[in-house]
């Protein structure tokens, strides 16, 4: 437990009292943000505002973890290090998108397959060894099941078995995780938006891993009498422990994020945090359970497909002034504070509704 405090405690102060330092090296080095000719007219405003700050994002959640490990005087599992890798090779993706923006001085870095192709390298990656290094149970740290709550039986790709299996397992692993990714970083479009949505998303695997641990199949104190509702999710603690530090690291780094913003997190900090929220749902086996706990990506990145899907259709019209949805509403009138708070507030009642339904499936048993 002291692991968990202290590595959250040391991530946010980290970010917190970090920032500004590294806002002036970004300032020298000149990796300002390069804003869209055809988006809002109010964010000309923050064109060269310092970017890539996922960076800062990255080392107080990493930094926090392994000092938490150090303190309480026990190794990072192989599960904490798996989100570890997630989050810090999909932050590599953006920072090359970003620093490609930076160099080349357009809004546009790395093209559109470049970028999922990088993903798909961290995904793929992730989906191997997560397969493997079975624990004392035999239990690996991610299933080849399709999970909701929980593993379902009858969705398991180690069914079909050898090789095929094994390859429909990455597919699945490469779908939730360059889905989320993207959904998190079309969310990055206002101020603090995509990290206070992040926080609330990454904040919940906080609560179910706690739970998870509290009764998982394997703890010596398990009760008898409710032993077929445990979970067989593994290193839940130290699942919580890293959640908890990425989470605690993006609300320093909000501080200095939210309007207006003194920093942006850019692809880097985006793609990052959408790979940790993937590698969290996957390894305490709650991947569809993303649909609710991150609704709003899934809404603002479903909002730019049913533009485009209407475009080329109608040969020209548009549902929305502007996709993503949140610059719909900015050209509407709407103030960009008042987009970011209605928007958290949509992620959080998400939150709610997919914390809820863990806890009801266990109940309901």
């Amino acid at each position: 437990m002291r692991s968990v405090l202290f590595g959250a405690g040391f991530a946010l102060a980290f970010t917190l009292f970090m920032t500004p330092v590294f806002i002036r090296l970004f300032e020298r080095l000149g990796w300002g943000q390069f804003i869209r000719d055809d988006g809002p007219q109010s964010h000309h405003t923050k064109r060269g505002t310092p970017t890539m700050g996922g960076i800062v994002i990255i080392l107080g959640a990493v930094v926090g973890y392994l000092l938490g490990h150090l303190i309480e005087q026990y190794p990072p599992t192989v599960s904490g290090l798996l989100v570890v890798l997630m989050m810090t090779g999909m932050g590599v993706v953006g920072f090359i998108d970003d620093y490609t923006k930076t160099r080349n001085q357009r809004s546009l870095g790395l093209g559109g397959w470049a970028k999922i192709f990088g993903q798909a390298i961290v995904a793929t990656t992730f989906a191997i060894l997560a397969i493997n290094f079975p624990d004392s149970h035999r239990v690996t740290p991610a299933s080849m099941a399709v999970s909701a709550v929980r593993d379902i039986s009858w969705l398991n790709f180690a069914i079909v078995g050898g090789i095929v299996g094994i390859g429909l397992f990455i597919v699945w692993v490469n779908l939730i995780v360059i889905s989320t990714a993207n959904g998190v970083n079309v969310a990055d479009g206002l101020d603090g938006l995509a990290s206070g949505s992040a926080i609330l998303s990454i904040t919940s695997y906080v609560v179910i891993g706690f739970w998870q641990f509290n009764q998982s199949c394997f703890a010596a104190t398990l009760d008898p009498e409710v032993a077929y509702k445990c979970y067989e999710a593994r290193d839940s603690l130290d699942l919580v422990a890293i959640a908890a530090a990425i989470a605690a690291s993006t609300v320093g780094f909000l501080w200095w994020n939210t309007t207006p913003a003194q920093i942006f997190m850019g692809d880097t900090g985006s793609l990052g945090l959408g790979g940790a929220v993937a590698a969290l749902a996957i390894l305490t086996r709650t991947e569809l359970l993303i649909l609710l706990i991150g609704s709003l990506f899934v809404i603002v990145a479903g909002s730019v497909i049913i533009q485009r899907a209407y475009f080329k259709i109608t040969k020209g019209k548009r549902i929305f002034l502007m996709s993503p949805l949140h610059h719909h509403f900015e050209l509407k009138g709407w103030a960009e504070i008042t987009v970011v708070v209605r928007f958290w507030l949509i992620a959080a009642l998400g939150v709610a509704v997919g914390i809820g339904l863990f806890y009801l499936e266990w109940a309901s048993q």
